[in-house]
């Protein structure tokens, strides 16, 4: 039986009829989990955070790595139906809870000593990732699933940065590892989707570091940030003055002083121009 059929299986017996509109595509595609598994790294042992199993495919493969496994699934129906399925398989363990609300250190997990895996939706990438970087320990290795648009944007060179792709390369090395066709989904989907493999700087590694020495830099770095990226298209001295209520000519003088024109506008700035800016302006009191 192949993984179509055997995910439709599944469905049926889970009465659940995956609706296209609600964003409920299954990856059947053997080859993409492989390449899932490729992207990271997985040695046998291996601590892995799995988000959101549904219903447990990825899991499955994860478990044949000889990886140890933590899916954790809010659903309550298919957390039942999950752990029934990995019953017999002592790596897996399932959890019932929301990503957004799971904490690593009830499981002992430490900076770098875990591994985190997903297919996440857009609207949750750009939060579940600040709480991933800020408050979680630092995984070795994120690899996620997402539309091929959004991982375009978060890898992203000037002039084509977003506020989205300077966060994640704050904290992060991203590549894309593979585009997945949508033909690869059941249902299928109208767009495209990605694989993409995020590495931790070395200066989040721990959690100390995150939360503690670099959380004033880090806090002075994205309200700038976002300031910047706040008018769309306008000129960084008009789009930093705004936004953070500095003077325009304060703002002009501090920009010079860090080498960059003050009529260049966001999207044209490298994340070394990003913190240049943030090293020169001053923080809040």
């Amino acid at each position: 039986m192949n993984l179509l059929s055997i995910i439709k299986k599944e469905l049926n017996i889970l009465g659940i009829k995956p609706k296209k509109s609600l964003g409920q595509n299954f990856l059947v595609n053997k080859n993409v989990y492989q390449k899932i598994i490729t992207a990271l790294e997985i040695k046998k042992g291996d601590k892995i955070i799995e988000i959101g199993p549904g219903l447990g495919t990825l899991t499955s493969f994860l478990a044949e790595s000889r990886a140890k496994v933590i899916a954790v699934e809010k659903d309550h129906k298919l957390v039942d139906y999950l752990k029934n399925k990995f019953a017999n398989q002592k790596n897996v363990t399932i959890i019932e809870d929301d990503i957004l609300r799971f904490d690593p250190k009830n499981y002992k997990l430490k900076a770098k000593s875990y591994k985190l895996v997903g297919n996440i939706p857009y609207y949750l990438t750009s939060h579940l990732l600040r709480l991933i970087f800020e408050k979680w320990p630092s995984p070795k290795i994120v690899a996620l699933t997402l539309q091929k648009e959004v991982a375009q944007r978060i890898v992203a060179k000037p002039p084509n940065m977003s506020l989205l792709a300077v966060s994640v390369q704050y904290y992060s090395r991203p590549g894309i590892v593979d585009y997945i066709p949508r033909r690869s989904f059941y249902p299928t989907p109208d767009v495209d989707s990605a694989i993409i493999k995020l590495v931790p700087q070395e200066q989040f590694a721990t959690y100390r570091e995150s939360t503690e020495s670099c959380k004033p830099k880090t806090e002075n770095f994205f309200r700038i940030i976002r300031a910047g990226f706040s008018g769309k298209r306008k000129q960084l001295i008009n789009s930093l003055a705004g936004g953070l209520k500095i003077k325009k000519d304060t703002i002009e003088s501090k920009l010079k002083a860090a080498g960059i024109d003050p009529r260049r506008r966001a999207e044209t700035l490298t994340l070394e121009e990003w913190q240049k800016i943030t090293n020169t302006l001053p923080s809040p009191n």
